[in-house]
């Protein structure tokens, strides 16, 4: 049986493509949460209209790889003490998120984040919110690295 975790961390290309090293996941999707418009385009989400972040939807074996894991892999692959940015990528759809889906992983990424805090010097902005609806990105978007191999060297 498999669990979903959500997470934004900036640009999802290169979130997505961390996660999809970690053993135990079995899925990783590019998409957009966090807002109010239903089936949002990548350009819109751009425009900053519709409040959604861009994120990864993690599907994983939680006999294989556990939830605060992934969680780490989260904090190690972006800066959570930038407000609404990831490197030259600005905007609310690059802020950083943890959206969950229980109890459980509401208070694995509360007690995660405290203790992430000590690596940092500035404080940590991330927000930790109940999950809403995901919405997949265009299928250019999946993948992305895999499918444009420069793009990786060129990526912050």
């Amino acid at each position: 049986m498999t669990e979903k975790a959500m997470f934004g961390a900036g640009c999802f290309w290169g979130v997505e493509a961390e996660f999809r090293k970690v053993e135990g996941v079995v899925e990783v999707a590019s998409g957009y949460s966090g807002g109010h418009t239903e089936n949002p385009t990548y350009g819109d989400v751009c425009s900053s209209a519709t409040g959604h972040a861009e994120v990864v939807e993690v599907e994983y074996d939680p006999s294989k790889v556990s939830y605060e894991e992934l969680l780490e892999v989260f904090w190690t692959h972006h800066d959570p003490t930038q407000l609404n940015r990831q490197g030259p990528d600005v905007g609310t759809q690059y802020r950083s998120v943890i959206f969950f889906y229980t109890p459980e992983q509401e208070d694995a990424a509360r007690a995660s984040k405290e203790k992430a805090q000590s690596r940092f010097k500035n404080p940590i902005v991330t927000e930790i919110k109940p999950a809403s609806e995901f919405y997949r990105a265009e299928e250019y978007h999946q993948r992305y690295f895999e499918k444009n191999r420069l793009a990786r060297f060129f990526s912050f």
